[in-house]
């Protein structure tokens, strides 16, 4: 019974629950301080690429509109899919090898190969050659609806 109660789940499940409950109090005593958490803030903005349209390039509105409602569109779906990966991976990563069912769980290793930062940093210190020198990722494509205010016709 101890040891359920010390799991990183349950300790989890408690915070949650403090969170929920604290905001519940805020809710009643000061609602505007959970608003004000919420409040519309303006997206921090990144620079535009190279490679864009030239002015006499760009497509019309309405191609413009339909990509970018199926680009809202397929990143809903990825973001559920991936919410859906992640839950079925938390089971079967915990999993030996081998067939349940009809499914076989194996493991391959990567062909994938990532920069040891750990080791570059120690490389960096020993050598006195300052930071690590890094870059900026490229920006994230973004998109949203707005609404466009009706325009008055002159009759």
């Amino acid at each position: 019974m101890l040891h359920a109660l010390m799991s990183p789940l349950t300790a989890r499940t408690v915070r949650g629950l403090i969170g929920t409950v604290a905001d519940a109090v805020r809710s009643v005593v000061a609602p505007a301080s959970l608003a004000e958490r919420q409040a519309d803030v303006e997206p921090v903005t990144a620079p535009d690429p190279a490679g864009l349209y030239e002015a006499d390039e760009i497509p019309d509105t309405d191609v413009i509109e339909a990509a970018a409602k199926e680009y809202e569109r397929a990143a809903d779906q990825a973001r559920r899919a991936d919410r859906g990966k992640r839950a079925a991976k938390k089971v079967l990563d915990r999993l030996p090898s081998g067939v349940y069912g009809t499914w076989r769980i194996f493991r391959t290793p990567s062909s994938r190969q990532t920069p040891d930062l750990a080791e570059i940093t120690r490389i960096f210190k020993a050598n006195g050659l300052g930071p690590v020198p890094m870059k900026a990722c490229a920006p994230s494509l973004k998109v949203e609806a707005v609404e466009v205010p009706a325009v008055p016709v002159a009759v």
